[in-house]
């Protein structure tokens, strides 16, 4: 199979004059809650019992949520793709209008310092793991546009080519306050990785991001997952490493069905059915900038994440997709929470507003209830506007 993805690139580079393509462009600052109803953003705020999407009118991507408890008051903790720093906000309930929220920046690096963190930070996530907080994100230093010399090296271009792993480590037990300390960069053995999570099982911690084959491979996006010592140490080799997806499916590519340029997996996410315990991994197909994105499913059927034998696709289409109805596309790049009061599941998610997007990229931030199969599976619901009922316990939060 090798030979001929080689034999493909090949001719494909010698077919077609490419020169340096630009990366896809994200400007927050683009869109705005200009000509959004405040009101029917996120809660109802005249009866407090319905709620509507989006939930954050701000143009973000890559939205993750997770819920915290600190001195008896349970709160929701937001973070998302900003480009240029990462921030957090916070709300005790769910689906407020998040463009009001209380908000931190918590990194905020000189994009002209030369970092390797310094530009283009993207997925920035928080995790409580063994009672301390971390921040695992991408960035990288070149404002994705490697040099002229660099992207030759790849067959097609060099989309996010310098894109590295990073983490930040809280100082303290409460997110919303503590000191966040860069820690030495995640090994991804110094290739193209975004999209990083962290993925637990059996109490072993695991690092599953969006990776290359080869370090300039540059198509197509494949899901990677190494074994870690602790939230930022890996201890897998290269050889050691495994590649537990690729974009084998005509769905996860853009036009559908063409193999190798514009076919991704990326934005993975840890799910767990809370009754059951099954595993799986819910991660974004097909490509950001097109409201073809959607998410897919991969189950843990094994005994070891580090087997790709391990792990089972869904295979017959995206589980969660764009609604024409609804005027809903690019629906991807998801995340999971529960209802105030723990009885029902969530997905938070991006999407766009219109079919034929611009490069300058609008997503907002949007929240629905899912439900879960006979088999254990997740249920997803078409993607809404809503209004929709508030979440369980939620009313009775703002009665207090």
């Amino acid at each position: 199979m090798k030979g001929s993805l080689f034999t493909y690139l090949a001719t494909f580079a010698s077919c077609l004059s490419i020169g340096a393509v630009n990366a896809q462009v994200f400007d927050p600052n683009k869109g705005s809650s200009e000509g959004w109803d405040p009101a029917a953003v996120g809660t109802n705020k005249t009866t407090n019992a319905t709620f509507s999407n989006p939930v954050m009118t701000l143009n973000i991507g890559d939205p993750f949520m997770t819920r915290y408890t600190v001195n008896g008051e349970d709160w929701y903790l937001f973070t998302y793709t900003t480009n240029t720093n990462i921030t957090l906000r916070r709300s005790r309930y769910l689906t407020d209008n998040w463009d009001n929220a209380e908000s931190r920046v918590v990194f905020n690096p000189d994009a002209n310092s030369g970092e390797p963190w310094s530009t283009s930070l993207w997925a920035p996530e928080i995790h409580n793991i063994s009672g301390s907080w971390y921040i695992i994100f991408t960035a990288t230093s070149d404002g994705d546009n490697p040099a002229p010399l660099l992207d030759a090296m790849c067959p097609i271009n060099c989309p996010a080519i310098n894109h590295r792993m990073f983490v930040l480590a809280g100082d303290g037990p409460d997110p919303w306050t503590a000191n966040f300390e860069m820690k030495p960069m995640l090994d991804t053995y110094d290739m193209f990785a975004i999209d990083g999570t962290y993925f637990q099982h059996d109490d072993q911690l695991y690092h599953i991001y969006s990776c290359w084959e080869q370090k300039y491979s540059s198509w197509p996006a494949n899901l990677c997952i190494t074994r870690m010592s602790d939230p930022w140490t890996i201890n897998s080799t290269l050889t050691e490493r495994r590649i537990i997806s690729i974009p084998n499916e005509p769905w996860e590519q853009v036009p559908y069905g063409r193999p190798i340029r514009l076919a991704t997996n990326e934005g993975p996410q840890q799910l767990t059915n809370p009754k059951t315990g099954q595993n799986f991994v819910i991660y974004s197909a097909a490509r950001v900038n097109t409201p073809f994105y959607c998410l897919g499913m991969l189950e843990l059927v094994g005994d070891d994440p580090m087997e790709y034998q391990s792990w089972r696709k869904h295979t017959s289409g995206c589980v969660f997709h764009q609604n024409t109805a609804a005027g809903v596309y690019g629906t991807g790049h998801a995340s999971f929470t529960s209802s105030p009061d723990g009885s029902e599941s969530y997905i938070v998610y991006h999407a766009q507003t219109t079919a034929n997007p611009a490069a300058d990229l609008y997503r907002t931030a949007r929240i629905q209830k899912f439900g879960w199969n006979e088999d254990g599976t997740p249920k997803f619901p078409k993607a809404e506007n809503g209004p929709f009922g508030v979440p369980a316990g939620q009313l009775a939060l703002t009665k207090q």
